[in-house]
């Protein structure tokens, strides 16, 4: 006897991000969307009593598009997510990237965390004036400790004189494909190359950790590091827009 399966789930709660910014956040799961399941989702969103949605569109889905522009969707950030494959020659293993990059030592953890709190303000969270900036700094300070605690595969640093001024992390997605998470460089530091530095030590690391291929995802804003990968041999995968909708109590009440 044939047994339907139930649809699939289209949103879900987010616990970290509503305890981190104290607020209810979910996430819709689905890329497009249309009426009859937008109206799911805000009913969904009701019955939670959700203050944010994100979602993440499809922007080559006409119908997607519209009903975020009809229905209060901000957009925050232009998704790009690019790839580089490894098979195409052999690179340099990460223990041989030269003295100036290694592993994240403990040690290292303040000035990672100082870095990370004035290095990531291209991203979705800054350009939603919901979220304060103090705690939008604080998100990416606990993202590079979280990191540097096993949330990553590795993190790799760029040595300065006195203390690191750089790092990038990797983290395996399945036992042929990675995915770069965070790259940052301190200002102190711009301009001479680390970015391409620090990206060519992580191919590496995943080069001997036997991927095939890396992805990474960085916003439409930020040229400087669309380029800095394009010079490593990364390609565009595909571009998606992120959307933050928010559900003031005003809004809740509307609902009903």
């Amino acid at each position: 006897m044939m047994v339907n399966k139930p649809p699939a789930p289209l949103c879900e709660s987010l616990s970290w991000d509503s305890e981190f910014f104290e607020c209810r956040i979910a996430r819709i799961l689905a890329n497009r969307l249309s009426p009859e399941s937008l109206e799911t989702v805000e009913a969904w969103c009701r019955l939670e009593a959700i203050d944010c949605v994100y979602w993440v569109a499809e922007a080559d889905h006409e119908q997607t598009i519209r009903l975020a522009k009809d229905h209060d969707f901000n957009l925050v950030d232009i998704r790009l997510t690019l790839s580089k494959d490894l098979t195409e020659h052999k690179f340099e293993s990460s223990r041989n990237s030269g003295g100036s990059i290694r592993p994240a030592l403990p040690q290292d953890l303040s000035a990672l965390r100082a870095i990370a709190r004035h290095s990531h303000h291209d991203t979705r969270f800054y350009f939603d004036p919901h979220f304060a900036k103090a705690k939008c700094d604080a998100l990416y300070e606990i993202w590079i400790e979280k990191s540097c605690q096993g949330y990553a595969d590795a993190v790799l640093v760029a040595q300065g004189e006195t203390q690191v001024v750089g790092y990038i992390t990797c983290k395996s997605l399945d036992p042929e494909s990675g995915q770069i998470g965070l790259l940052a460089v301190d200002q102190s530091s711009v301009g001479v190359g680390l970015g391409s530095r620090l990206i060519k030590a992580a191919l590496g690391w995943f080069y001997e950790h036997g991927h095939k291929q890396v992805f990474v995802v960085t916003q439409g804003r930020n040229i400087r590091a669309q380029r800095s990968y394009q010079r490593a041999g990364f390609v565009t995968e595909s571009l998606q827009l992120s959307y933050h909708r928010w559900f003031c109590r005003s809004h809740r009440e509307a609902f009903k």
